[in-house]
């Protein structure tokens, strides 16, 4: 059975959305979807507010997430449901990049950097737009030359047999930045793309490794 996500809700007097948030978490409760759910007026406790860094109503924490502004109540079932496993960190790490909350995104990341993995995903993904893929791109990058990004090394490798060659030069560019020995082998096989921009990142990503393991690039 999985954990239920509790929710803190910040509303203010006379907002009419806070209202729709709080009828909705209340529901999900009784449906058994969501845990715990506190209240808090802004207004009466400026400091919880300050805290939290409230600076509108409705905010809602509901587990790991943050939400902001209206929620209907099919869009905070679905949040609840996200609210554990792999897809739902993807999920919200796409809702926060297409908002243009990149520093949330990557404190988010920050609290537990195996969230990456799932971000993967969203690089498979020939439909997510280039500011989101951007967005987790750079994600991926502070995380160079360590192990968390070591550790993805079979996902990537994955991703260098993609069909979409988007997926396959952002694979060979995170490789390079892995800064692994084991990483060469694969992006090698790179360099033989069709793809010329594949290619290109390739050879970029042969010259990062080899520079980074003090080897021959040739």
């Amino acid at each position: 059975m999985r954990d239920l996500p509790d929710a803190l809700l910040f509303t203010t007097p006379g907002c009419m959305h806070c209202l729709s948030v709080w009828r909705g978490l209340d529901e999900l409760q009784k449906e058994g979807l969501v845990g715990k759910v506190t209240l808090v007026d802004a207004t009466e406790h400026p400091e919880l507010a300050a805290e939290y860094g409230v600076r509108a109503a409705p905010w809602l924490r509901l587990g790991a997430f943050t939400l902001t502004g209206a929620h209907t109540l099919h869009e905070l079932r679905q949040w609840a449901a996200w609210a554990n496993g792999e897809e739902g960190a993807a999920r919200y790490v796409e809702h926060l990049l297409k908002l243009g909350e990149f520093p949330q995104a990557k404190t988010f990341i920050a609290a537990d950097p195996q969230r990456l993995k799932p971000l993967l995903a969203i690089l498979a993904d020939p439909d997510a737009t280039i500011d989101v893929r951007l967005g987790v791109s750079a994600l991926l990058e502070a995380y160079a030359h360590t192990s968390v990004l070591q550790n993805l090394l079979p996902q990537l490798v994955a991703l260098t047999r993609h069909a979409d060659h988007r997926a396959r030069a952002d694979a060979c560019y995170l490789l390079g930045l892995s800064g692994s020995a084991d990483a060469r082998s694969y992006v090698a096989v790179c360099l033989d793309d069709v793809s010329e921009e594949v290619r290109e990142i390739a050879r970029e990503a042969m010259a990062a490794l080899a520079k980074r393991n003090g080897e021959n690039s040739k």
